[in-house]
């Protein structure tokens, strides 16, 4: 594989004369030894996943998945990140980063690291993965190894479902260069007429042409040779070998693939937008047409035509990625898809609590709160307290706040049948959660055309917090239950991410979420919440006084320990203060899923501090955050990470957890679980690099996603949610 992140790493000697606290000035020439870029930072995650597409000892499927999983968010990447750079480049922003990096020195980066990153992909597909799966059963092929019935067994499907929808595009002096759509896949070649060819027309030229053909993203990349839909031949491939149909007495040349990365961030001017809804639906039409910011072509491709698709799409030399192998490796994810078992890893039942079906979930919630760990326990607990509250007559209203739900999700036509059947519901729908606007516009429209009270949150902030609220008449009163949690309201994506949920009927929190939800759907300024810690509100100053207080029990003597369980840390505020804390003597124990812009390990400001990730079966996505508080420890779990986004442009919500056994088990099994993980997980080291945890002689590996597999209980019940 290839190198670490080795950029600007700083020599300990260098760290060693680290300004001391309080005095950190992260834009001064020390900035590089105070943060590790964010960019370089989030491109080191998806390095991460790509090498468990390496390991031997995952399943051959997982591996082609984790394979599809980097290509996927590397498109994001360029899409989102590159682009962002890009733009700022030709703004002529001269503001650095937080460690100290030009706009042009983070690209220049970039592309040092992506180039290297595609070429160990391409070879682990072509190498290890495909000829592992040809062992297996499952084969890709060339059309030419293909024998003649073969061939004309797909030639003829060529005809019938493919000929009709191809439109080669052809540049001359009548036709301009094409559009080329974002992430399609497409042939260029050149075409000409044989000789003593005449046009009718004399004026017109008639040398070689370019021609781009668009593949059809209507038709399965990998065609089935035979009826087993074992074999496959890719469609580019197809087409190529059939490319002489489309240009009956031409001269066609040699066809080569090629694909175009547009810039897909949306920016909206909430502000001068009178219909969000309808300017999110402009935008998202628009994605289409950004810039291009990549141009990756087959490692064939004429230097030529390489350098007529960049000009033409006025990109430079260094936007331009040559793949020795196929191109949208993710499109191979339909092999996963096959029903083959024992070539992914073993499925297994979610557990369902023993009250689950006896008890109404109301009841059981009243007595006590209950904490939820998916994958591991069911989601239909969450589907089932919704549908509860659909269908149970005491309850009188539902409030929700949707972020991500996913087109087949069951949550949204439940809210339809509640309002149908007279409740008061409220939808809080997230029109820019980055590309689901699709499907949460789609969502929101059906929603409020049901009668549902349809909210789009609050001018200039992101709603990403993950609440329901259920209002339920019992006797004269009106009880609340709440459920908070860490992931979306989104069935599909609870069997691949790991998440944290927290179900209560806490007067006081029910009294927070009440005017969290009178925040955002009326003109509230809400500013104290008892319990809750509300970004933008109170999260930050929340957390920040915590932090301190860890300070201040190690001042005392009494060990401060904190450990933080999040997705991305890049927020140098929070960054400073554990270094801080760190300085201090508290104990800090991270794990941070992907971008972590906090160098670890520096001697005399963060030596005290561990970073460390798991990339493994299921995607880390819940947040838990503890402070020991001199033995009266503190946990919390909730929706945000530690980035300035999720503190200050957000509405997120993070809610205690107060219950002792729950306190205990995300403390000494959760957080306990990744920390003594030896399987999965890497260290951030301190020249940026993440090395694997090593074994020591007499340990015994530890995967702590299959130890939570492992613990589900041998007596669930049978009808509990299967997780493949």
């Amino acid at each position: 594989m290839s190198t670490a992140l080795k950029s600007k790493s700083p020599s300990t000697a260098e760290l060693r004369e680290l300004p001391r606290l309080p005095s950190l000035q992260p834009t001064a020439p020390n900035a590089v030894r105070l943060f590790f870029n964010r960019e370089l930072s989030l491109l080191e995650f998806h390095r991460r996943v790509l090498e468990e597409g390496f390991v031997e000892t995952n399943p051959i499927l997982e591996r082609l998945k984790f394979l599809s999983i980097f290509s996927a968010n590397l498109d994001e990447f360029f899409m989102i990140r590159v682009s962002g750079l890009k733009e700022e480049l030709d703004e002529q922003v001269t503001e650095l980063s937080p460690d100290g990096m030009t706009p042009g020195e983070q690209l220049k980066e970039i592309r040092t690291r992506v180039l290297p990153l595609v070429a160990d992909q391409a070879r682990c597909l072509l190498n290890d993965i495909l000829p592992e799966l040809k062992e297996e059963g499952i084969e890709v092929l060339s059309y030419r190894h293909l024998n003649r019935d073969q061939q004309a067994d797909l030639d003829k499907y060529f005809m019938e479902k493919v000929f009709p929808i191809l439109t080669p595009l052809a540049v001359d002096q009548s036709h301009p260069f094409p559009y080329i759509s974002p992430l399609s896949l497409n042939l260029g070649l050149r075409v000409e007429a044989p000789p003593g060819y005449s046009p009718a027309d004399p004026k017109q030229k008639h040398g070689p042409r370019f021609v781009r053909i668009k593949v059809p993203s209507l038709v399965p990349r990998l065609v089935p040779v035979g009826k087993l839909q074992t074999r496959y031949v890719l469609l580019e491939d197809l087409i190529e070998a059939n490319c002489a149909s489309l240009f009956p007495g031409m001269i066609v040349g040699k066809c080569h693939r090629f694909r175009v990365t547009r810039d897909a961030d949306i920016e909206i001017r909430e502000d001068e937008a009178e219909d969000l809804l309808r300017v999110i639906q402009q935008e998202v039409r628009q994605r289409r047409f950004g810039s291009p910011v990549r141009l990756e072509v087959s490692a064939g491709m004429p230097e030529e035509m390489v350098e007529y698709l960049t000009e033409s799409l006025d990109l430079l030399s260094e936007d331009v990625y040559i793949i020795d192998g196929p191109l949208a490796i993710q499109d191979f994810m339909s092999l996963y898809e096959l029903h083959r078992p024992d070539l992914k890893d073993k499925g297994f039942e979610a557990a369902i609590p023993e009250w689950y079906g006896k008890r109404s979930i109301f009841d059981v919630i009243k007595e006590r709160d209950l904490l939820m760990h998916h994958p591991f326990d069911s989601y239909d607990t969450v589907t089932n307290f919704i549908n509860e509250a659909v269908d149970d007559p005491d309850v009188v209203a539902i409030k929700i706040c949707l972020y991500r739900t996913g087109p087949e999700s069951p949550i949204p036509p439940a809210l339809i049948r509640a309002s149908e059947h007279g409740k008061q519901v409220t939808a809080l729908i997230e029109l820019k959660a980055r590309f689901d606007e699709e499907h949460n516009i789609e969502w929101a429209r059906r929603l409020d055309e049901a009668g549902v009270h349809v909210v789009y949150g609050i001018l200039g902030l992101k709603t990403h917090g993950k609440l329901t609220l259920v209002v339920r008449r019992e006797g004269d009163s009106l009880k609340r239950y709440m459920h908070i949690a860490s992931g979306n309201y989104n069935p599909t994506t609870s069997c691949t991410y790991t998440d944290v949920g927290l179900f209560t009927a806490d007067d006081t929190i029910g009294d927070d979420a009440t005017e969290l939800f009178n925040y955002l759907t009326g003109c509230s300024r809400q500013m104290e919440y008892r319990k809750l810690m509300v970004a933008p509100v109170n999260l930050r100053e929340k957390m920040s006084a915590l932090i301190d207080r860890e300070i201040e029990h190690q001042s005392a003597g009494r060990r401060g320990h904190i450990v933080a369980k999040i997705n991305r840390l890049a927020d140098n505020q929070i960054i400073e203060k554990l270094y801080e804390a760190s300085a201090a003597g508290v104990k800090i124990e991270l794990i941070v899923r992907g971008v972590c812009m906090l160098r670890p390990g520096v001697p005399g400001l963060s030596e005290n501090i561990t970073v460390r990730n798991i990339v493994g079966r299921f995607l880390e996505h819940s947040r838990v955050f503890y402070f020991a508080n001199g033995g009266d420890a503190d946990v919390y779990i909730g929706s945000p990470d530690w980035m300035a986004r999720n503190l200050k442009h957000r509405i997120e919500v993070v809610t205690p957890v107060t219950d002792p056994a729950m306190k205990t088990y995300l403390k000494n099994v959760l957080l306990a679980a990744y920390l003594r993980d030896n399987v999965r997980a890497r260290e951030l080291q301190l020249d940026g690099s993440y090395a694997r945890v090593q074994l020591a002689p007499d340990e015994e590996p530890f995967d702590s996603q299959e130890f939570f597999i492992e613990r589900i209980p041998d007596s669930s019940p049978t009808l509990v949610s299967s997780c493949k």
